[in-house]
């Protein structure tokens, strides 16, 4: 077998033999085995073939040989080899895998502390809306605003109902005396029958009877049957100027509590009210474009302090006759220091004094072209004769305000309480003049 070539490349020997002979020379790419020639002086070369650092059958009993073969281009250059345990370059489904599980880590996380947050606080859903802190209290509302005027004027304010023969009338009207006492309309209350019943604020009711009534002024007085009361705080028509501020308060339509707000729009306003049939009422009224409808009537005219300044009673209207009227922004209201006057005098007696001039105004040519009111007659021993009018004479302004219809002068007077003095610039003939005028209470 020592001359026999092993196909395997084991070249196999017994300890202390001569080597055999090398299948060719390092680096010649002959195969083992081969017969390849020896050249001269390959007989020093390695004992080993070219791949004797691979052979795992390698002779352990020979020396060992380090043979580093030579790199002659990039044809010939050794495969390059990697260690599948170093480290590397992340790949790029890692890089997307990182962020998105981070994100679903945070979503789950931040969902659970605000859900946690949510229950803690008393709510599970989304709250709406500003911090319920915020909004002023009505406790804290201002005393001058107009929702601190309507919290301090409604419990006196009443919804009033009269039995008739006809159904049921109702308006409204304010308390005014501690003991029960409260304003309305005269037209509220005509043709009752003497009794009545209040609804409050609150909604509690309380029954009440007719003290008295003066239709010619649109006044009644009736008397609730309770005790404790909180009345209203008066102001003074006289003083109010057009464009302040007013509140009207009642039960239009039978909308209880209902509150609207305005301004001054006129005033001495005079005009002429009445149903067929019955009484002719003048008014020289407050005019005020705050929202009043049927119900408003008797309830008060607040001005922007909180203080009663007139007694809401009638409305101009674009409907025909028979038709419901509505608000267009021309509301009435009589002035709160004649109403005073006139239930003070039927509280005390019954019946309210009207107030005169003592004289006679209307028939042909009473209204003057060029303006002024023609007298058509003078009372002796009236107020006007007092004065030295005449019958005939041309009333032109009193108390400075124009005269142009007999309605104005009339209205005008009945403003006033018995015993005012007013001014009246009269023309006779072509001549201008002036007198004071004591006005008195009419003798009925």
């Amino acid at each position: 077998m020592g001359g026999t070539d092993v196909t395997d490349g084991w070249d196999w020997r017994r300890p202390g033999d001569a080597p055999a002979p090398a299948a060719g020379p390092p680096g010649t790419g002959a195969p083992p085995g081969s017969a390849a020639p020896r050249s001269a002086g390959e007989g020093t070369a390695s004992p080993w073939w070219s791949d004797a650092l691979v052979d795992p059958w390698r002779d352990p009993a020979a020396p060992a040989a380090v043979v580093v073969p030579a790199v002659t281009d990039s044809a010939t250059a050794p495969e390059a080899v990697s260690d599948p345990d170093a480290p590397g370059r992340p790949a790029l489904r890692q890089l997307l895998l990182i962020p998105l599980v981070t994100a679903l880590l945070a979503g789950t996380l931040g969902g659970a502390l605000g859900y946690a947050f949510a229950v803690r606080g008393g709510a599970a859903g989304t709250v709406l809306g500003a911090d319920p802190a915020q909004a002023p209290a009505l406790a804290q509302r201002k005393p001058e605003s107009l929702a601190g005027v309507a919290e301090r004027v409604l419990p006196s304010v009443v919804t009033v109902r009269v039995s008739s023969l006809a159904g049921t009338s109702e308006g409204s009207g304010f308390v005014v005396s501690a003991d029960g006492h409260v304003i309305t309309n005269d037209h509220v209350v005509a043709g009752g029958t003497g009794k009545a019943s209040v609804v409050f604020n609150d909604g509690s009711t309380a029954p009440a009877q007719l003290v008295g009534q003066d239709p010619e002024s649109d006044i009644a007085v009736i008397k609730v049957d309770r005790s404790g009361l909180r009345p209203v705080e008066f102001g003074d028509s006289d003083a109010l100027a057009v464009g302040d501020p007013v509140l009207a308060i009642g039960s239009p339509l039978s909308l209880a509590n209902t509150v609207t707000a305005g301004i001054v729009s006129a005033l001495d306003r005079t005009m002429q009210a009445g149903e067929p049939g019955g009484p002719v009422r003048y008014y020289a009224a407050i005019q005020t474009d705050a929202a009043v409808n049927h119900g408003n009537s008797g309830g008060p005219l607040v001005d922007g302090a909180g203080r009663v300044v007139g007694v809401n009673s009638t409305i101009k209207s674009l409907v025909s006759d028979g038709q419901e009227a509505g608000n267009i922004g021309l509301a009435f209201a009589i002035p709160i220091n004649q109403a005073k006057r006139v239930t003070q005098d039927i509280i005390g007696t019954g019946k309210a004094r009207r107030t005169v001039i003592g004289a006679q105004v209307g028939g042909p040519g009473a209204g003057i072209a060029g303006g002024g009111v023609r007298l058509a007659a003078v009372e002796p021993s009236g107020p006007a004769d007092g004065a030295g009018l005449r019958a005939g004479d041309v009333v032109l302004r009193l108390n400075g305000r124009p005269m142009t219809e007999p309605t104005d002068l009339i209205a005008l007077v009945r403003k006033f309480a018995p015993g005012s003095v007013v001014t009246v610039e009269y023309r006779r003939g072509s001549d201008r003049q002036n007198a004071s005028v004591t006005l008195a209470a009419d003798a009925k």
